[in-house]
């Protein structure tokens, strides 16, 4: 009931969050220039775009591998939340005018273009391979949980050293304040995750 709650609590801060966000999407459209083509703006909208569709699609494959409803809820939020994510960021690239592809290697944007791994899939940090991806898909129940759980938690690791970088670097208001609620939000999630590998006798992989 405890790890119950306290993913409904984390769910509920993303809600919160995602209301905030919505909130200053309208209240600062118009108030910030648009960015080019190679801001760092545009870059982590691109690059955190396609790091979420993975988180998304890895927490779908778990929802139907795993009776736990403690995962399956947490995977769902996950879900919906980045999901949600990815939308705006997408859209916000529409508004600016902006590619949604770019030629320039991921994190470019991050002064990290030469270093991104690009194998098997991983694109960025944290991002699973595509091996690991497959074999989600053959594990089920606690093995399932326990890869999910793992594999999630390297993802949202990579997923918070992307955001800090556009707290750093990106420049639109708004995007500035999506990127915050990213770091918050996934350090949480990871922290929960710890909690959820102990109770089944596992333990992040890094």
């Amino acid at each position: 009931m405890r790890q119950a709650g306290l993913i409904a609590g984390a769910a509920a801060v993303a809600l919160v969050a995602a209301g905030a966000i919505s909130y200053a999407v309208a209240g600062d459209e118009g108030t910030d220039r648009t960015p080019s083509a190679g801001s760092a703006d545009a870059g982590f909208a691109r690059d955190m775009a396609v790091h979420h569709q993975q988180a998304v699609e890895m927490s779908y494959i778990v929802r139907d591998r795993t009776d736990d409803e403690e995962v399956r809820r947490l995977a769902y939020d996950i879900a919906q939340t980045q999901a949600n994510q990815r939308g705006m960021m997408l859209g916000w690239l529409d508004l600016w005018e902006l590619p949604k592809v770019s030629a320039d290697p991921p994190m470019t944007w991050m002064g990290m273009g030469d270093t991104a791994s690009g194998k098997d899939g991983a694109l960025m940090p944290g991002m699973a391979t595509n091996a690991e991806m497959k074999r989600l898909e053959t594990l089920s129940g606690k093995q399932a949980e326990v890869f999910y759980l793992q594999l999630m938690t390297d993802h949202h690791k990579g997923g918070v050293h992307m955001a800090r970088g556009c707290v750093r670097a990106c420049e639109v208001r708004v995007e500035k304040r999506l990127a915050r609620g990213m770091v918050e939000a996934q350090q949480s999630e990871i922290e929960l995750m710890a909690g959820m590998l102990r109770e089944r006798g596992a333990a992040p992989r890094s």
